[in-house]
């Protein structure tokens, strides 16, 4: 019988030479790592000591940090009563008035208050963009402005129920969309980049049309929004959170990790930086936290990781195939219970971001988190092989110019065989 020593010296073999054999891979930048966590040992590696652009990959770090900092539930609002009033300021929490996760408490706390509401902002001392973001992409769902209250996902949601009547959510909103009568193209919403303007072409819109468009975010934007929903007036004070504030809680905090691991959600990776911004202090700032984070928790990685914002969606993030291979190791072993991590994460061929790039199962192998920018896309996390054993791979592709869905394809061909072969 084979010692493992022997058998990971047969895998690295056999995988290398699937890599040899791939006729794209040679095309593009590759890093690839396939580690043994039961023998703590590297099985195979391919320039996984070489930077690549993460994309998505980014949130397992922010995941991670998570774990560490807000292992169970995330603060919505600090607040104090003073007098005949409540002041309150926010932590940046993504899940308040979500549309999927739904956080209620902090909700909950000021419709139900007799006092009078005062939102003091200057929490948040950042840009409404991270760091390298894509100016033109601002129209896109995907990127949504970053805040310290943020409301309805900072997203307006346009939808059709039954063709050609549109409905806006919030209805807060329906006041800023006017009719371009003289664009005939096929449906869509555009905001002006600068304001809350949206702007419609004449063409019907078609029935279960759906759309998401981030609204500019501004203080006096979110408290007329959360005016209106609470069906209250809420002045804007000019004031310092003291030490003494009150934390309401609203969500727990595995159900916002899922939810940003799942469908890959920008929004709540970029917000949730801010959340762990305010365990360490006054300000929510994304580059103080990350480098708190950096400093404080992963000390233990290989290399120093070039990491600049939550979601990814900057180029400025760099990480080595290694690095993600000890994170994950690291996040293993925070969750310290495989099932519930592995539910948290996308499963090839069944949820999130890896159903569709894995043939359709009951029982997947692959459990991770995927990322893609124009040029880049990558796969990070655990495979399950049919001996039982649980490795860790990190799968990096940066600047090809094939097809993104081939260099999927061949991802899944090369753990595919990993799954069948060990």
């Amino acid at each position: 019988m084979f010692s493992s020593c022997s058998t990971n010296k047969i895998i690295a073999h056999k995988v290398s030479k699937e890599f040899k054999n791939s006729k794209i891979i040679d095309k593009y930048q590759v890093g690839f790592a396939l580690y043994d966590m039961q023998k703590k040992e590297m099985i195979f590696q391919k320039d996984a000591d070489k930077y690549y652009t993460p994309a998505s990959n980014t949130k397992l770090y922010t995941f991670y940090a998570g774990l560490k900092m807000m292992p169970d539930s995330i603060p919505s609002l600090r607040y104090i009563e003073q007098g005949d009033s409540l002041i309150f300021w926010g932590t940046g929490d993504p899940s308040f008035l979500h549309t999927q996760l739904k956080g209620l408490n902090a909700y909950s706390l000021l419709k139900s208050t007799n006092k009078k509401l005062f939102f003091a902002p200057g929490r948040y001392t950042g840009d409404f963009y991270g760091n390298g973001w894509q100016w033109d992409d601002y129209n896109e769902y995907y990127q949504a402005e970053i805040n310290e209250l943020p409301l309805f996902d900072n997203m307006v949601l346009i939808s059709a129920k039954n063709k050609g009547k549109m409905e806006i959510l919030p209805q807060t909103f329906a006041s800023c969309f006017a009719l371009d009568s003289t664009s005939t193209q096929t449906f869509k919403v555009t905001r002006d980049f600068n304001i809350n303007r949206f702007v419609y072409p004449k063409t019907e819109i078609a029935a279960k049309y759906g759309q998401q468009v981030p609204y500019k975010v501004s203080s006096s934007t979110a408290i007329n929004l959360l005016s209106d929903t609470l069906n209250k007036y809420i002045g804007i004070i000019n004031m310092k959170m003291p030490s003494a504030a009150k934390t309401i809680y609203n969500t727990k905090s595995d159900s916002v990790f899922k939810q940003m691991m799942l469908p890959s959600d920008n929004f709540i990776a970029e917000q949730l930086l801010l959340v762990y911004g305010n365990k360490i202090g006054d300000d929510l700032n994304t580059a103080k936290t990350i480098a708190y984070i950096n400093n404080t928790y992963l000390s233990a990685l290989p290399d120093k990781p070039k990491w600049v914002d939550g979601s990814g969606l900057s180029r400025g993030n760099l990480f080595t195939p290694r690095d993600m291979v000890k994170l994950l190791e690291l996040i293993y072993g925070e969750v310290n219970n495989q099932e519930k991590l592995f539910n948290m994460l996308p499963a090839g061929g069944k949820t999130g971001t890896l159903k569709n790039a894995y043939p359709k199962t009951d029982n997947p192998f692959v459990f991770g988190k995927t990322g893609s920018l124009s040029n880049n896309h990558n796969q990070s996390g655990y495979v399950v092989t049919k001996s039982g054993r649980v490795l860790i791979f990190s799968f990096m592709n940066n600047n090809f110019v094939i097809p993104t869905a081939d260099v999927r394809k061949e991802m899944v061909r090369v753990m595919t065989y990993i799954h069948d072969n060990f």
